[in-house]
């Protein structure tokens, strides 16, 4: 299952990545976490220190790699010059799974807190006035367009904050999309944002408040959010020693809030895993893409990159 966390700045939703990362991976079962935000900080927050964070490949600067891998033996994909961050797999990519085999978290992964990190990586210098951050994170859409996840196997994403992800189809790539909102006006702007942009799309979207102090602030949340208003984090000790940097042990974890993440573990188990869905939106944001602006831009034919005939799902990695 593919998880998101998304909120405005600073409302502790890399913290939070970070401990659902760490409860989930503590059941031993495959964790793979992604650092998809422009401040690179969920490696920190798991833990890993920054000399061992410097030497983790960032998936941003190795697309080209990234594409000649996926597109395998794929006859619609001429070049891996040809592919973008939406280029849907077809028969003959190289799909990827979660077992110790991935090529791609061999290659780019780092062990945190028991799961695999991996990391988008920064914002350069170079970048500034000539690139935009969606061409960093459209290796993780790749990745993410050409994983065959399975029950018990959990990818968890710290997204960019605020709604920039709606640039792209990357929040269609995620089976539970958390939004970290604190009791503030500012708080649950995001997630009238997130709500329009993912009416149409069938992106499930749970809320989860935030550093709240007490029934006045639970209120206000659902006033604002409604139904959509799926747990609440207490003011926490916890919590706020690991926004501080530091790394208690889980046991350390009030009650409360270690009740809380089981309810969101469960709420992910219990969604429906809808391959049909998956694909089709896959390749509607892809023709978009391709019609937009992908096909001036590579001098390809880009729509006759999709294969009809194509669903993904377990049977075609197993072939593949």
């Amino acid at each position: 299952m593919r998880i998101a966390f998304a909120g405005k700045g600073g409302s502790g939703k890399t913290t939070l990545s970070a401990l659902f990362t760490r409860y989930l991976a503590a059941t031993g079962l495959p964790v793979v976490a992604i650092d998809a935000d422009i401040n690179q900080n969920l490696g920190a927050a798991l833990g890993v220190e920054a000399d061992a964070l410097a030497r983790v490949p960032p998936l941003g600067a190795h697309i080209r790699e990234i594409k000649e891998l996926l597109r395998g033996d794929n006859p619609r994909i001429g070049s891996a010059d040809e592919m973008v961050k939406t280029t849907p797999p077809g028969r003959g990519s190289r799909l990827l799974d979660l077992s110790p085999d991935n090529p791609v978290h061999q290659r780019f992964g780092h062990p945190a807190a028991g799961a695999t990190l991996m990391v988008t990586g920064p914002f350069e210098e170079d970048d500034l006035g000539v690139a935009c951050y969606h061409s960093k994170i459209g290796a993780a859409e790749l990745y993410l367009n050409h994983l065959v996840d399975r029950a018990g196997e959990y990818v968890v994403v710290d997204m960019t904050a605020g709604a920039d992800s709606f640039a792209s189809g990357l929040f269609t790539r995620f089976d539970v999309t958390f939004l970290v909102a604190e009791p503030t006006v500012r708080g649950v702007g995001v997630y009238r944002q997130y709500a329009d942009y993912a009416r149409d799309h069938g992106v499930a979207i749970k809320v989860v408040g935030n550093k709240v102090r007490d029934a006045e602030d639970v209120e206000f949340l659902r006033e604002h959010v409604g139904d959509a208003l799926a747990a609440c984090f207490g003011q926490s000790r916890f919590v706020r020693a690991m926004e501080k940097g530091q790394h208690p042990p889980l046991e350390r974890l009030e009650e409360d809030n270690v009740k809380t993440l089981a309810w969101m573990r469960d709420t992910v188990d219990a969604t429906p895993k809808d391959w049909v869905a998956f694909t089709r939106q896959g390749v509607e944001f892809h023709l978009r893409n391709a019609r937009a602006w992908a096909g001036r831009a590579t001098g390809a034919d880009l729509e006759a990159q999709v294969d009809p005939e194509f669903v993904m799902g377990p049977e075609k990695q197993a072939i593949a």
